[in-house]
Parts: C-alpha cells; structure tokens; sequence
C-alpha cells in the first residue's frame, strides 16, 4: 500500500506539472475566434489602427470609433430591417431591379448618416455611465478625445444628412419625416430607457424594426393609408407582422449583447433584460424565438411569398438564431461578443436572403 500511494502520487504530481505548463494564463491569448472580442471592441475605444483603421487619418480616428464604423455591425444592423421592407414592397409592386437598386443604395447612405446620428447621442448621453465600465471607458467622449460640444457639432451634421436622404424618397419630404417620426422618437428615448424600464431591449427592437416601415416607403408604399370615404384607416398586416418578427431578432441578440456588461450594469444601476433575467435568459429567449418564428411565417402568408421565403427567411433566421442561443456561453463576456458580432449575419442574412430569392422568382426582369 505505501508503494502504491507514492507511485500514484508521484503520477499526479506529474501529471499535473504538465497541464501547469500547457495551460495557458489568463494574459496569454488562446488560439479562438472568442479572443478576437478584444482587439476588435478596442477599434471602438482607445488608440488602436490596426486593419482597417489604419486607412483613416489620425485625427478622424475618434469620430470613426464614436459611429462604430468600422467593424461595421452598428451600420448593417440598422440597414438590414430597411432591406426588408425594401425587398418586401419589391415583391408586392413587382419593381424593377433597377428600382430596387436604386432604392437600396439611397437607403444605405439615410442608414449611414441616421447610425451615426444615433450612435453620436447615445454616447453623449451614456458618456458619465461609459466612464464607469471597463469595456467602454475608452470611448471616445468619456476618455476626453471628442468633447460635447465637438459631439453635438459633428450629430448636427449627420441629422442633415439624414433629412437629405429623406427628402429624396418618393412621397415627399413631409410624409416621409411623419412615418420616420416614431423611430425618432424611440431612438430619442432608447438611452434614457435604460434608466428608467428594465427592457431597454423593446425600445431598441421598435427603433430598429421600424427600419421596414422606412423600407417600404422609400418604395413609395404607405403600410398605413387613410381613406375617409371607405374603410378609414387601413393597415397592411403583412408589414406590421414583418416589423414584429424583426423586432424580437433584435430583442434576442441585443439581450445577449447585454450580457458582456451584466456586472459592471448591476455595480452602476444599468437596467437592461439581461440584469432582470440573469440565470433565466435563455428560458425565456427560446420562447421568444418561437413567437418571432410564427410571426414571420405569418409575414409570408399575408403578403403571399412562396417556399423561397419559408425556405430561408422563416428556417434560416430559426436555425441560426437558435444556434445562438443555444451555443452562447452568457457567464463569458467573449462568448456573448463572438456570437453577437457573428449571429446577426447570419439571422439578417437569412431573411434578406429569402425575399431576394423571392423577389427573384417572382418579378419578371
């Protein structure tokens, strides 16, 4: 027995002699697209020029961080739900591809300028609770490389590129801004959601959704009309079903989003749905996913799409959104990053995939 128990010892000694120079420490990068998480949320803070930062002159550097240029997630989440509304109406009016295209290209640079915008005022906004959390103290307005004022100049700008954009869609300057008019103003409040609701996430998701609305009428299709010598006030179902839809794909990867800063919000009085649900996020993210499953397919019914949608809209965005989140580790920071930053291509991409597919079918060029 003596000999047995040294022997045995002597193997766990070893044994774990090995695995403390495998091991790599916690400073020591691991070969994983999770360690990606600090170099690029540092393109959006500090002083890094790597990869495509290295294109932009010093001095515009902080500006580009304070619009999340570039990687470009900010921009492209807003394009997407503008995207299918686009496609949406493409659909229904049977356009032109050179009319969609012309109408895509327009949109992307109103997104352009309404993201940075948004992205302008909510740091002005956020800049004394930035300060407070790690990943985003070195933001630009909180680590004093953009000052309020030189913010408020800089937005200003933007809000008329914006108004530019939005005068040249095909309904006019004045109806356009009354169907922008609720995304300004949940865009207005999102920040100051946070203080005052635990679901930010629901602000966020009509902000962002509302972009199909915007879609469609840069195609010159009014979802809600009024016509006061028949039915009053119609509403196309298809469309309000279609911004439902997209605003619980915003709710679920924004809620994940939300879990990189879960500790440092509960030190600061963040409210957001990640600190409400914590442990129980993911039991009530798959029923949430469930719901937003029906309400596309009820998109596609009410505006008659065929197996293409259902194909890659309705099961793609299902599939990968699922993916999500059954994969993402919300305990890690990294986790929720890699799948945010990754997830929504693949969810958005799905879906636009699916009504251009659609759209491809069903409109003779």
């Amino acid at each position: 027995m003596p000999k047995s128990s040294t022997t045995q010892s002597s193997i766990r000694g070893r044994l774990l002699q090995f695995q403390s120079k495998k091991r790599p420490s916690d400073d020591q990068p691991t070969a994983t697209p999770l360690n990606a998480q600090n170099n690029v949320q540092a393109q959006y803070g500090g002083n890094d020029k790597s990869g495509v930062l290295q294109m932009f002159p010093s001095s515009w550097l902080p500006y580009v961080q304070l619009v999340r240029l570039w990687p470009p997630a900010a921009l492209l989440l807003i394009f997407f739900p503008h995207a299918f509304g686009i496609l949406h109406a493409a659909i229904k009016m049977q356009a032109s591809a050179e009319h969609v295209l012309r109408t895509g290209i327009t949109i992307f640079g109103g997104c352009f300028f309404f993201s940075n915008a948004a992205h302008t005022w909510n740091d002005l906004i956020d800049a004394p609770l930035d300060a407070q959390v790690e990943r985003t103290r070195k933001r630009p307005i909180p680590r004093g490389a953009i000052t309020p004022k030189s913010a408020i100049i800089f937005g200003s700008t933007q809000v008329l590129g914006a108004v530019i954009i939005l005068a040249c869609m095909p309904l006019g300057v004045s109806t356009s801004g009354l169907y922008a008019l609720p995304n300004i103003i949940s865009t207005t409040y999102y920040r100051f959601a946070k203080r005052h609701t635990r679901f930010p996430q629901i602000v966020l998701g009509f902000c962002l959704a509302w972009g199909v609305v915007m879609g469609e009428v840069a195609m010159g299709v009014q979802p809600v009309s009024y016509s006061p010598d028949e039915a009053g006030v119609a509403v196309d179902a298809s469309v309000i079903l279609l911004v439902a839809g997209t605003a619980l794909w915003v709710l679920i990867y924004d809620t994940i989003y939300a879990h990189q800063d879960l500790q440092a919000d509960l030190k600061v009085g963040i409210k957001s749905l990640a600190v409400l649900l914590q442990d129980h996020t993911k039991a009530v993210l798959w029923p949430v996913l469930m719901i937003m499953t029906g309400l596309l397919l009820e998109a596609g019914r009410a505006s008659g799409l065929g197996t293409s949608y259902y194909l890659f809209a309705v099961c793609g965005a299902s599939v990968s959104l699922g993916l999500m989140v059954w994969y993402v580790d919300l305990q890690d920071s990294r986790s929720c990053w890699w799948w945010f930053s990754n997830g929504f291509w693949w969810t958005g991409g799905t879906i636009m995939i699916g009504l251009l597919v659609e759209y491809s079918t069903q409109v003779r060029f």
